[in-house]
């Protein structure tokens, strides 16, 4: 496993971090404003690609930094969330920043950050814009964590944004329906700054379209790739008449390849194919739809609402005809009636798990919560272990793919379980 660190110092500031969750998402950007004011404005000091949407925008934030990387360019990579260590979240050509930076940063800014009581994103954000500053990054690519217009990253000017499909998630906190969520999405449309579009639906992207246009955005649309074909190797698939495959597994993969390739292409025009090629080919983002085992067909995707599910799912069914045994988890803020309405007649066998531990709902409460759905014939196992032990027996090679899914909490245990190395 990702070797971490046993320094007490590392893991108490750990603690510190993760305890400004307790205050929450904030409305505005005015603390985030003054703590990098208080950090030197370091947002200032780099080019960057915003990227917001509902699903899709961590991959292609990942394979626009890979094909950048391949570019000869030193790229900053900012997700979130992680699923190992903390350190994935902020990154420079591939490699994660060091603990000693991450100490460094909160000790030189603590009485900063409880000052200005900085919630963990707003935190995290200043540090990621900070490091890359530090690390002359020639262009950041910057992942938005939740919405766009009051996200603690829409604070850049950046040289280019991209949208990726939107769909219901986060209702809560985004809009009760789909175009009071574009719009929170359209927040990180900036004047004159081009803006790439994926595919969307057709009222999203009419609304999209005309906020775009408001603010004299030019727009690249980005039409759906065409003759897309899946394996267990990957997706191969055509854009604008040029054939290109990636190891990424699913026709959503293949949307988020395109989205990607045309934002390169607006960012950096005399761009060959060749890098562009080799750029997908060398993209690493565990998680999605990743295969555990090389005797038996188990995957594990972090996939969490029941768009993200739905996508996952076709792409099994893709490659393999026929539904699958489930093993899912899910966080307790979750919306199960969408997330139930996907999983109906998906499977030929689900279990449900948990681990309120991590933050996730308990095997019986999630059953219950899909049994009032209408989502019956489940199996509950409470412990998450014993389920990843449980699936593991009963699969043989001749057995239905199964798919371990529903956050990015459990990672550490499945890699675990499955002894893959991050």
């Amino acid at each position: 496993m990702y070797s971490q660190s046993t320094s007490v110092e590392f893991n108490s500031l750990l603690d510190y971090l993760y305890k400004l969750q307790r205050l929450g998402i904030k409305v505005g950007l005015n603390h985030t404003f003054e703590l990098l004011q208080r950090c030197g404005n370091p947002q200032n000091q780099f080019q960057s690609i915003h990227i917001a949407g509902t699903n899709g925008k961590g991959s292609t934030s990942a394979i626009i930094s890979s094909i950048l990387m391949e570019a000869g360019l030193k790229v900053g990579l900012y997700t979130s969330p992680h699923l190992i260590r903390f350190n994935e979240r902020i990154r420079v050509n591939g490699k994660p920043i060091s603990d000693s930076k991450i100490v460094e940063f909160v000790d030189e800014h603590r009485s900063d950050i409880d000052d200005i009581e900085s919630t963990f994103f707003e935190t995290t954000t200043a540090m990621a814009f900070r490091y890359f500053a530090n690390k002359n990054v020639d262009i950041a690519v910057v992942e938005t964590g939740l919405g766009g217009r009051l996200d603690s990253t829409n604070v850049l000017t950046p040289d280019l944004t991209v949208i990726t499909p939107i769909s219901l998630d986060h209702r809560d906190i985004l809009g009760k329906n789909i175009l009071d969520i574009s719009k929170e999405k359209a927040g990180i449309i900036k004047n004159n700054i081009p803006l790439v579009l994926a595919p969307q639906d057709n009222a999203v992207s009419s609304q999209l379209l005309k906020i775009a246009g408001d603010l004299d955005s030019d727009i690249a649309i980005v039409d759906p790739p065409t003759k897309v074909t899946l394996s267990k190797s990957g997706t191969a698939f055509i854009k604008n008449g040029l054939s290109f495959k990636t190891p990424m597994i699913g026709r959503h993969q293949a949307i988020n390849n395109s989205v990607a390739i045309e934002a390169v292409q607006i960012f950096m025009p005399e761009i060959q194919k060749e890098v562009i090629d080799i750029g997908i080919q060398k993209v690493k983002w565990p998680g999605r739809l990743q295969r555990m085992s090389i005797e038996k067909p188990i995957y594990y995707d972090v996939s969490h609402n029941a768009h993200g599910i739905q996508m996952t799912l076709q792409a099994l069914h893709d490659i393999f005809g026929q539904k699958p045994i489930g093993l899912m988890v899910m966080k307790g803020d979750k919306e199960v009636d969408l997330v139930a309405a996907a999983l109906k007649n998906k499977f030929v066998q689900l279990i449900i798990s948990g681990d309120t531990d991590l933050g996730l709902l308990s095997a019986v409460d999630l059953s219950d919560k899909l049994s009032s759905k209408g989502l019956a014939n489940s199996t509950s196992i409470d412990r998450f272990e014993d389920a990843l032990h449980h699936i593991a027996g009963i699969m043989g090679k001749d057995s239905p793919p199964t798919l371990i899914f529903g956050s990015h909490y459990v990672a550490e245990a499945v890699f675990n379980k499955f002894g893959f190395l991050f």
